[in-house]
C-alpha cells in the first residue's frame, strides 16, 4: 500500500502575516480561499516539494507556534541560508552534524523549521 504525505497544517495567529512570511521564504501560494467567517484556507508549497503546508483559520486545534521541528531537505545548506537571508528571513546555520548540515528558521508564530543538507554518505542509502 502506498501513502503520500501531501498537506501539513501549520497553526498560526495571523494568516496574512504567516502567508507573507512563507511566500518571502520562497513557498508558492497555491490557494487562498475564505470559505466562511470561521474558515480560511491558504495552501503553500516549498519549491520542488510534493508536500504542502496550510495556514488559515479554523483548520486545526493546535496552538499557534506548537510545531517545533518541521523538516525539509535542501541541496546546499550554505546557498539556502544565503537565499533566505537575501529574502529577509531570519535564518540560522550552518550547523554541522554527522547526519547532515542544518539551517533553521522560525515563522512569526514560533513554528520551527530545520532545513537539512543530507551528508554525502546518505546518497547510497
Amino acid at each position: 500500500m502506498e501513502m503520500k504525505l501531501e498537506l501539513v497544517m501549520v497553526p498560526v495567529t495571523d494568516v496574512d502575516r504567516a502567508k507573507d512570511f512563507y511566500v518571502r521564504a520562497g513557498f508558492v501560494c497555491d490557494h487562498d480561499q475564505t470559505v466562511s467567517d470561521e474558515i480560511r484556507f491558504v495552501q503553500l508549497t516549498p519549491p520542488g516539494s510534493a508536500c504542502s503546508i496550510a495556514v488559515g483559520r479554523g483548520l486545526t486545534a493546535l496552538a499557534p507556534g506548537s510545531l517545533d521541528n518541521l523538516q525539509m531537505v535542501v541541496a546546499d545548506a550554505d546557498a539556502t541560508l544565503a537565499d533566505l537571508r537575501d529574502r529577509g528571513i531570519e535564518a540560522e546555520g550552518v550547523d554541522e552534524q554527522v547526519w547532515g548540515r542544518f539551517v533553521s528558521m522560525t515563522d512569526p508564530d514560533g513554528n520551527r523549521w530545520a532545513l537539512q543538507q543530507l551528508p554525502d554518505w546518505s546518497a547510497d542509502a
